[in-house]
């Protein structure tokens, strides 16, 4: 697999708080977009790589090419940052055997069927059911915005999402 230094759940994809903390924070020199909608969109695609910093890789793929990439040889030096729209992304990418132990819940708005789940996380009904299967088969997913602030598990979220159903 290639060397994922961080699996990002974020609406705004790449913008400030990826381009100015977490990149230089974790010394990534490619983000990895995997999303459907965003691949094909060559305008928004475009305007995605142009807000990498100087030195990025930006690659915006469908999931299905994400997960064909994700699965190849490392490449030394290389540094990931892989994001995504939603954690139902990730959970595709995992079942598809990409090996990633760690899911970060960065900013997922309210808009349609979401609800807020924890801090700047809202999340619709599927949404927290692949939250709670990557968390229950041992994915380690927190909520974290900027990695000077701690991680926040999603245990005590999903006890109080399943308490509501």
């Amino acid at each position: 697999m290639r060397n994922v230094v961080l699996a990002r759940v974020d609406d705004r994809l790449i913008h400030g708080e990826v381009v100015s903390v977490w990149t230089p924070s974790l010394s990534a020199n490619c983000i990895l977009v995997a999303d459907d909608a965003v691949a094909q969109d060559k305008f928004n695609s475009r305007v995605l790589k142009s807000l990498a910093p100087d030195g990025v890789k930006v690659f915006v793929a469908t999931i299905e090419a994400a997960i064909k990439g994700l699965n190849k040889e490392p490449v030394p030096g290389e540094r990931v940052i892989v994001l995504t729209k939603s954690p139902i992304t990730f959970l595709r990418m995992i079942e598809a055997g990409v090996p990633i132990t760690q899911v970060n819940l960065g900013g997922m708005g309210l808009h349609g069927n979401r609800a807020p789940f924890i801090k700047n996380v809202a999340a619709d009904p599927d949404e927290v059911a692949a939250i709670k299967k990557m968390h229950d088969s041992g994915v380690h997913v927190y909520y974290q915005l900027v990695p000077e602030q701690a991680m926040i598990e999603v245990n005590d979220a999903l006890k109080r999402m399943q308490r509501q159903e």
